[in-house]
């Protein structure tokens, strides 16, 4: 039924001109985060690649922030075919298949090189998933390594017990329930608005969200813990890809390569510079995080480790054994 109803509230946005029509040379693109966002600009720069390899025959529009479809219903929106392609975190879809998730599990890989190691392992399984629901993923990049905003210093897991805890999917809701804390849905651009009104008290996200959210006005201490380096995906519906020719395929392929590349290079420059950007605004940065509190949430990890392989079946064993090599 809710897909019925994006579906009619398109058609009827397409009616009065709010959406431009998904056609041979114009696809709509929605994103969940601020042109601000590295991500967002990444994107911005992959629909000029794309325009200027076709000469202009496919173009590329950009909807940001949520504003043509909300972040979670984006996929379902590619998948059900409103929109041709479009981005979104890849480990929402955990309560989809645990495959998803891998990126997310906490201190599996927490650095670049182990980040780049565990999507070559996922994207297999992952582009096998996507298939059977019609999509195809063209890149991915990651967020800077998951760090903790709060508004004490936090030494020891006990320390975040009954804290309102923002989840942003089903695995930091899991991780959070395991410290203690209370978990909330909350997404990037209410972040401000859900610490003012005491909907949340505590978070894991990148410092790119975390700058980029002025969490200097709602929080005093980041802990960098990198607990995970999850990513974004960017998804076709394959229906829309048959339609290109040979030579426009090749062309988007080709600047979906370029920003895979050039996206995880804008996330390795992000780290130091938001961190920093967050320091000068007078969050104390703490790191390297206390040795009880880092020892305390490797644990809660490993649990959610043991968990997720059962849930993950044959394709997170294929996952892990790949990562592994």
């Amino acid at each position: 039924m809710k897909l019925l109803r994006n579906f009619t509230a398109g058609v009827a946005a397409l009616a009065m001109g709010g959406i431009a029509t998904a056609s041979a040379d114009t696809w709509d693109m929605p994103t969940p985060y601020p042109d601000k966002t590295f991500h967002t600009a990444n994107i911005i720069e992959f629909a000029k690649d794309v325009e200027t390899a076709t000469s202009g025959d496919l173009k590329i529009k950009i909807h940001s922030a949520g504003s043509l479809f909300k972040h979670p219903e984006i996929k379902n929106a590619v998948r059900s075919g409103q929109v041709p392609i479009g981005e979104f975190f890849l480990s929402r879809l955990s309560n989809e298949h645990a495959a998803f998730g891998a990126d997310s599990l906490p201190f599996l890989a927490t650095n670049y090189d182990d980040a780049g190691k565990l999507w070559a392992a996922q994207k297999p399984v992952i582009s096998a998933l996507l298939d059977k629901q019609g999509l195809m993923p063209l890149f991915s990049v990651p967020w800077p390594p998951q760090g903790l905003y709060t508004k004490k210093e936090i030494k020891t897991v006990d320390d975040l017990k009954g804290l309102k805890f923002r989840a942003y999917n089903a695995t930091l809701e899991k991780f959070a329930q395991l410290t203690g804390a209370a978990p909330t849905q909350v997404e990037v651009p209410d972040i401000p608005q859900a610490y003012a009104t005491g909907r949340v008290e505590a978070m894991i996200t990148s410092p790119s969200t975390g700058a980029n959210s002025k969490a200097w006005d709602f929080v005093s201490h980041y802990t960098h813990i990198q607990a995970w380096v999850p990513k974004n995906i960017v998804v076709i519906n394959k229906k829309y890809w048959r339609k290109l020719d040979e030579a426009t395929q090749q062309a988007v392929l080709a600047a979906a390569e370029k920003a895979e590349k050039r996206g995880w290079a804008m996330s390795q420059e992000e780290t130091a510079a938001k961190i920093k950007i967050m320091q000068d605004n007078g969050v104390t940065i703490v790191n390297p995080p206390a040795a009880e509190l880092m020892t305390g949430l490797k644990k809660v990890g490993e649990d959610m480790l043991s968990d997720w392989k059962e849930s993950a079946g044959d394709e997170g064993s294929e996952i892990l054994t790949s990562y592994g090599k």
